[in-house]
Formats: structure tokens, C-alpha cells, sequence
């Protein structure tokens, strides 16, 4: 049996740092959205315990997100089941979208049907955040609220929202931001009412800024080339990718006056995560 799942990318719409744990982790505000740009998992179970890795791999092998899933999984469980993974990637990697910890939490979600675990949700996600702290809101399945290092998650429902992304070609190293001096650590809380006003108006690119984009302007001339040309976008996460709320005929004439070598995609927002509903059926 083979299982064909899809790991959507999210956009952070906005991420506000309100300050630092003194282990060095940072606490956080943000919006985290799923939308309909994905990687596609493809699982089988091997009746042996080896977890092999085939199609699109990122970096060391050795240290791909879905393969420490698998063992983390096997581990937990004591499953002898072993899994060949095969990953087609659309998401592109180190631009703040989530793509590797989405891979793994589809990973985790595909075995635990495939090896006939039954393990719920709440242990999935407390499993994902060994693996990283993204990795339980793509578990959770749904859009939300999220506060502390991102594992605190409070599920919320809002309308499709069609978003224009574009991907600079370069990759942006995540602890480069989070660790320089300049970084604003003590934006003031928000509260959720700020949503209600959102859903309201539309206006969703209101609801905050990101505390990390001038960072990354700072560091990555190419991303600074493009927020600066195009200042109605907004990075995501640690970047390199920005978003706008935008239609998608407005997005193909933006599109059209870009570097050959940028990546870029019209997308929604989805409901529901596509993993958790095929396997829900």
C-alpha cells in the first residue's frame, strides 16, 4: 500500500517577538495560515525496520526531517515497521514557509495510519515538537493562533484569502536572524480581538508587521531588493519568501515584471490541513 499525502506551506501573517526565555528561545505572536502550495509524501511500510529517503532531499541526508520522524515514531512505538519515503518538493526550502517540519508532520500523520499506530493527535504534536517547533501546528490541522516558541495553539477559523508569494531564489538561515543584536525582542502582547477586526475588514496585512524583516534586510541583500521594490509585500517567518493578500489576476501582472530566477506562486488559504482530511475519510 502506498500513501500519497500533501504537505501545504504556511505564511505567518504577521510575527511579533515579545521576548526571550533564558534558555535563548524566543517568545513569539503570530497568525500561522495554511495555504495550498505543497510538497507531495509518498509512504510505503516495509516489513523490515529501514527508513529509506528517495526523491527531493534538501541538505544531509542524515538529517532530514521526515526520516527523523519515522524513527522517532518507531521509537516511541516500538513498531518494527520500516517506511520508503519519497518527497516531491514545490515549497521552496529556507524561505520561512515551513517546508521541512510540514514534510515531517505529514510523515508522522502517513505512519501512524500506514503502521496502524492509533497514537491521537496530542501525541503527534508532542512527539513534532522534538522535531521542531512548527511541527505541531501542522499536526494540529487547522489555522491558529500561536504564542510562546510556537507551541502554544489556539485553532481559528477565517474566510479563503488568496495570497501572492514570491521566493527570491535564496535561502535564509533561520538562527541567523534570531540570534542578531539588533533583533526587536519586546513588541507589546496583542490579543486575539484584533482577528474579529481583520475578519471584518479584509484587511488582514493590518493585523501586525514582522519583528524579523528588518533583520533580514539587513543581512540578505536580495530579499532587501524586494521588499524594497515591492513594498505591499511582507516577509514570512525568518524569510526569504514574502506574501501579499492579493487576487490572482493582480498577482500575474506583478509576476510578469520579475527576475527570471525568482519563484513564484498564487495560492488560498486553506481550512483544514489536506492530510488530516484524506486520512479522516
Amino acid at each position: 500500500m502506498i500513501l500519497n499525502l500533501l504537505a501545504p506551506a504556511k505564511l505567518n501573517l504577521f510575527l511579533h517577538i515579545v521576548g526571550r526565555r533564558q534558555n535563548g528561545y524566543h517568545e513569539l505572536q503570530s497568525v500561522f495560515v495554511l495555504v495550498d502550495l505543497c510538497d507531495t509524501i509518498s509512504l510505503s511500510a516495509r516489513n523490515d525496520p529501514e527508513v529509506v529517503r528517495t526523491g527531493d532531499i534538501v541538505g544531509d541526508p542524515s538529517k532530514d526531517l521526515c526520516v527523523r520522524a519515522a524513527k522517532l515514531l518507531q521509537q516511541y512505538t516500538g513498531s518494527s515497521f520500516g517506511a520508503t519515503i519519497n518527497v516531491v518538493k514545490r515549497i521552496p526550502s529556507g524561505a520561512g514557509m515551513g517546508g521541512g517540519s510540514s514534510d515531517a508532520a505529514t510523515t508522522l500523520m502517513g505512519l501512524n495510519h500506514l503502521w496502524n499506530l492509533h497514537l491521537t493527535k496530542d501525541e503527534l504534536m508532542r512527539l513534532g515538537l522534538q522535531l521542531g517547533a512548527d511541527v505541531p501546528f501542522f499536526l494540529l490541522g487547522t489555522n491558529a493562533w500561536v504564542e510562546g516558541i510556537g507551541e502554544k495553539l489556539i485553532p481559528i477559523s477565517i474566510p479563503s484569502i488568496p495570497f501572492a508569494i514570491i521566493w527570491p531564489g535564496v535561502n535564509q538561515a533561520t538562527g541567523e536572524i534570531f540570534s542578531h543584536p539588533d533583533l526587536t525582542r519586546n513588541t507589546k502582547y496583542v490579543t486575539m480581538s484584533i482577528l474579529d477586526a481583520a475578519q471584518q475588514s479584509g484587511e488582514w496585512m493590518r493585523l501586525g508587521h514582522n519583528d524579523l524583516e528588518p533583520i533580514v534586510k539587513i543581512v540578505n541583500p536580495e530579499v532587501n531588493k524586494l521588499l524594497t521594490d515591492l513594498p505591499q509585500f511582507r516577509l514570512t517567518g525568518s524569510g526569504s519568501a514574502v506574501f501579499a493578500v492579493m487576487p490572482k489576476d493582480e498577482a500575474e501582472r506583478v509576476f510578469e515584471n520579475l527576475p527570471s530566477r525568482w519563484k513564484h506562486f498564487s495560492v488560498k488559504s486553506l481550512t483544514i490541513h489536506p492530510t488530516l482530511s484524506a486520512l479522516s475519510c
